[in-house]
């Protein structure tokens, strides 16, 4: 079987950075959510005989299209190694091996060695196509260690308790295991209990509907040192009444259930933060090329009313003392959803281009980066108000569709007229989504210490899509 191996440095101790790989979540941040999606949990961590069970395969706008991947544990060194093999996959044969070693003068080594073997009847000729996924795979890995393991050493040591709603959504996944990888008990906001009956240890159950006092039972919270609510009705439909009605009511009402709950918790003696998920729609569908930081006045259509009040109904846990984080977050950038997944298959085939006269400004953001963001403010104390969530360089929607075509490698050179977007979201939908253009200015985020990994699109691309640079 050939053998593929993968050696990467990190300035962190052995204890450190193999203790991040024992933690819930490091599976999820390892893998890039366009091309795997986990079926489950490992069932005993890393331990022989725990189990994995995932999705592999290529982007989709619903999540990675492929086989079915079952990983076992089968050997396991606290500290030094551990191993898992393929038991059920598209490979023939699979064995990964990663070994954990000192570097002279401090720091760690991680030696990953594959062994594979490629279905019976393939050509051994696709096994460099194989080489290339695999490098590319690996190169994504050890990005998002490196940048994981640097954000939990710039954050304050202690472990805090952390209740996260939306955490099964394309940034609360990702939220959810980043905080769990620095040490944090992260609890998810579960509607009701959930279909097993009582919730389990790292579940609250809450009715985010429910605005008089019975929808959040608030002992659950007490021993929480941090709530942060991504939970909302996704934007992206046509903008009929009843869909503005659930986007406004979703978003709006349980800020509130969780804002009353928390300030009915203050004067226990804990100091505790609720962070609120925002959006750049705060600031108005077309604001010209103002730049926009988060003193600038609020824009006059839906999308700001929605985002206006959003932020409105955390006053009664600021109120009560409680530090209130609102995070204005831009276009999310990820493989694994979003409006980047859906754009894919289109500029893949050669058929991309750009939104209307692509003069838009589009401030966009990765999906690692919104997640440190979020993991940044939520443990940075003294840190309060509206914070933009965007990379620090905004592009024209010209100069998107160019750089996600070259990063493909297609052509970008069939513009979507502007009544395109109009035949799915309706004229109001595609002016305040698809067409709307914010210059988001982040000096705000930079001034509290967020260092942000993917500062330029073609960066920020190439690493969200495992590309080479």
């Amino acid at each position: 079987m050939p053998t593929f191996t993968h050696t990467s440095d990190y300035p962190q101790d052995r204890a450190t950075v193999f203790g991040w790989h024992e933690r819930p979540g490091a599976f999820t941040r390892l893998s890039n959510p366009g091309q795997v999606t986990s079926l489950g949990r490992p069932s005993t961590g890393l331990a022989v005989g725990s189990r994995q069970r995932f999705r592999v395969g290529m982007p989709s706008p619903a999540g990675p299209v492929g086989p079915t991947w079952v990983a076992e544990h089968t050997a396991y060194d606290p500290g030094a190694s551990f191993e898992d093999v393929m038991v059920e996959g598209p490979l023939r044969a699979w064995r990964h091996r990663h070994t954990f070693s000192d570097l002279p003068g401090g720091g760690t080594r991680i030696v990953d060695d594959v062994d594979y073997a490629l279905p019976r009847g393939v050509p051994g000729a696709l096994a460099g196509t194989v080489e290339a996924r695999l490098r590319a795979m690996f190169g994504y890995r050890e990005r998002q260690l490196r940048g994981d393991l640097a954000l939990h050493a710039a954050l304050p040591a202690t472990p805090k308790v952390i209740a996260v709603s939306g955490a099964s959504g394309l940034v609360g996944r990702q939220l959810v295991a980043l905080l769990g990888g620095g040490g944090n008990d992260v609890r998810r906001l579960v509607r009701g209990a959930p279909s097993g009956g009582a919730c389990a240890a790292d579940e609250i159950a809450w009715d985010p509907t429910v605005l008089d006092g019975s929808g959040m039972a608030v002992e659950a919270l007490r021993d929480v040192d941090v709530v942060i609510h991504l939970g909302g009705e996704p934007i992206g439909r046509r903008f009929t009444a009843a869909h503005r009605a659930r986007v406004f009511d979703s978003r709006v009402r349980s800020t509130g259930v969780l804002a009353a709950a928390l300030a009915a918790l203050a004067g226990d003696g804990r100091e505790r933060t609720l962070v609120v998920a925002s959006a750049s729609g705060f600031y108005g569908a077309d604001r010209g090329d103002e730049v926009l930081a988060e003193s600038a006045a609020s824009g006059a259509d839906f999308l700001a009313l929605v985002c206006r009040e959003w932020e409105a109904a955390a006053a009664p846990a600021r109120d009560a003392g409680v530090r209130v984080v609102h995070v204005r977050t831009g276009i999310v950038q990820s493989a694994g959803g979003g409006q980047l997944a859906l754009q894919l298959p289109i500029f893949a085939a050669g058929l991309g281009g750009r939104l209307g006269d692509g003069r838009q400004w589009l401030s966009w953001i990765t999906v690692d980066d919104l997640a440190g963001l979020y993991a940044h403010v939520a443990l940075t104390p003294g840190l309060a108000g509206p914070v933009n969530a965007a990379a620090p360089h905004p592009v024209r929607g010209a100069e998107y569709a160019a750089t996600l075509a070259r990063v493909l490698r297609r052509p970008a050179v069939l513009p979507v007229p502007a009544f395109g977007p109009s035949l799915l979201l309706g004229r109001e939908g595609a002016r305040e989504l698809a067409l709307a253009s914010q210059r988001l200015d982040v000096t705000r985020a930079g001034q509290w210490g967020y260092a942000f990994r993917h500062p330029t699109l073609e960066v920020g691309l190439r690493h969200v899509l495992s590309l080479p640079g």
